[in-house]
């Protein structure tokens, strides 16, 4: 007997990999799609001498042959990362950093969010795809030679965009064709990286060579998000996106970001492509929805969802910031991946903001006790002075002091409403502190400190909701209790203990 609050773990024992032979790689393709030789030279020249290697599980079968040959080739110790803290497809600084490693080498989807602590090199890998059933159906989905295109893709497929561009050039003018960036080193002009997958040598990448020419035009506007580098002649409303790549969580995150624009598809699994039919509408009035209950929330838990992210530490403290000017409790919690079980354990919080790289964040909690939502959200939520317009942003880095969607939280001055009513209870709610109430807190001076956390002045505080619980945890009660000969106890799980009777 399960429930979707507790289980007896009997799915992660069971839960199989997809390693069969088919999938390993030939051994003399692992040269090729593994890029041997570009990462020992990554090694050596920087005389890196302990280097953590990143799988993802689908590969996890060419490992060792990985290994064996950056051996041979190097004097290095190598570490196999088999499984990580968080997603996968974010660089595992953690677990490198217990290697005492120097640099890691990412293998895989990667969503090329920014890291800082490590060298980080990518190897994303070559999937293979047919170039010209790929153009043509671009030639099916947009007639219109004149159809202002832009053309991303899942970096396992990076490596085709330089041989389609021939394909679809001069015949479509106005097509522009991303580049993709390690996102470790960002720079406002991608033309002045050397991050890029191809190599970053602009008289060896024809791609590379165009976008230079691009650069240097003033009509033209840089676009610089998610690793992906591209430049526009008009706003991005007008322009139609082409993606190359298997439906994932950098479709959504794209077709979430980007919600103005139409979007196509080519997989290169089934070999067709498609007009991609998610109700984006539909999508952001669910997330509007969120952004009601957190207002409704008065204890909000901030999920840790990465240690590898940049800046994640700053936006944690912004979220805390915000969250108290709106009258509300925060909890920040790190418990690695997942799952409705462990967040269930928290009752007395109402919502949760989970902080993650972009394609992790837009998480379907539809399991959740709790509703668990975005950094954006949360912001939309306490922030009166930012409005819900229908733009929705899933990079946090992008909502802290000096980006360019970060709005300052309102002072007194701000003529908004202190209360409003919910359109989820239909209950009256305040919605923000005055700057006086929380700017000019001082710490108490009497000869016993006030326990803050547990004062009647707040009566929605999750020490509250503590203290009304029947059980409320392990207590010591030193003195108390009678010394007992330890016996042995029951056996069994918590839901169905051996001898107890089952209804």
């Amino acid at each position: 007997m399960t429930t979707t609050f507790s289980d007896d773990g009997s799915k992660a024992i069971q839960r199989s990999t997809d390693v069969s032979e088919k999938n390993r790689t030939c051994s003399k393709e692992i040269d090729v799609v593994y890029e041997i030789e570009k990462t020992c030279s990554f090694i050596t020249d920087n005389g890196f001498k302990k280097v953590a290697l990143q799988f993802p599980d689908e590969l996890l079968i060419d490992a060792v042959a990985v290994m064996l040959k950056l051996e041979k080739n190097t004097t290095a110790k190598l570490f196999i990362l088999g499984d990580t803290s968080y997603g996968s497809c974010c660089v595992d600084e953690v677990a490198a950093e217990h290697l005492e490693a120097d640099c890691l080498v990412h293998y895989g989807r990667a969503c090329l969010s920014p890291s800082r602590r490590i060298p980080v090199m990518y190897v994303f890998g070559q999937k293979p795809v047919d170039v010209h059933q790929c153009a043509a159906s671009f030639h099916v989905l947009y007639p219109d030679k004149n159809a202002h295109v832009i053309i991303l893709c899942d970096v396992i497929y990076s490596y085709i965009l330089e041989e389609l561009q021939p394909l679809l050039h001069p015949e479509y003018e106005n097509v522009v064709i991303s580049m993709i960036c390690s996102g470790q080193n960002e720079t406002t002009d991608p033309c002045k990286t050397n991050g890029f997958h191809c190599g970053g040598d602009i008289d060896s990448c024809s791609t590379l060579r165009s976008c230079n020419n691009m650069c240097n035009q003033p009509s033209h506007q840089v676009i610089s998000k998610f690793g992906r580098h591209f430049f526009v002649k008009s706003d991005m409303k007008d322009y139609s996106m082409f993606y190359i790549g298997q439906e994932s969580l950098t479709l959504t995150n794209y077709m979430m970001t980007w919600n103005q624009c139409s979007f196509c598809s080519f997989d290169p699994v089934k070999g067709v492509g498609r007009h991609e039919t998610l109700n984006v509408n539909r999508a952001l009035m669910k997330r509007y929805y969120m952004i009601e209950r957190a207002k409704d929330a008065q204890v909000v838990g901030i999920l840790v969802g990465t240690l590898g992210v940049a800046d994640y530490l700053s936006i944690i403290d912004h979220l805390k910031s915000v969250i108290k000017k709106a009258g509300k409790k925060s909890y920040t919690f790190v418990m690695g991946k997942l799952n409705a079980a462990k967040l269930a354990n928290f009752m007395e919080v109402d919502i949760y903001v989970l902080v993650a790289c972009p394609e992790n964040s837009l998480l379907d909690s539809s399991e959740f006790y709790r509703p668990v939502i975005t950094p954006y959200e949360m912001e939309v939520a306490c922030n009166q002075a930012r409005e819900w317009t229908g733009e929705y942003i899933t990079d946090f880095r992008d909502l802290l002091p000096g980006a360019w969607c970060h709005i300052e939280f309102p002072d007194e001055t701000f003529n908004g409403k202190e209360t409003d009513v919910s359109l989820v209870t239909g209950a009256l709610r305040t919605t923000r502190l005055l700057k006086s109430e929380w700017q000019n807190k001082t710490p108490s001076t009497s000869l016993i400190h006030r326990n803050e956390a547990l004062a009647i002045t707040q009566p929605h505080s999750a020490a509250s909701f503590l203290v009304s619980r029947s059980w409320q945890g392990l207590e010591q009660k030193l003195g108390q209790t009678s010394v007992s000969k330890a016996v042995e106890g029951r056996k069994g799980i918590a839901i169905a203990y051996e001898g107890e009777a089952t209804s």
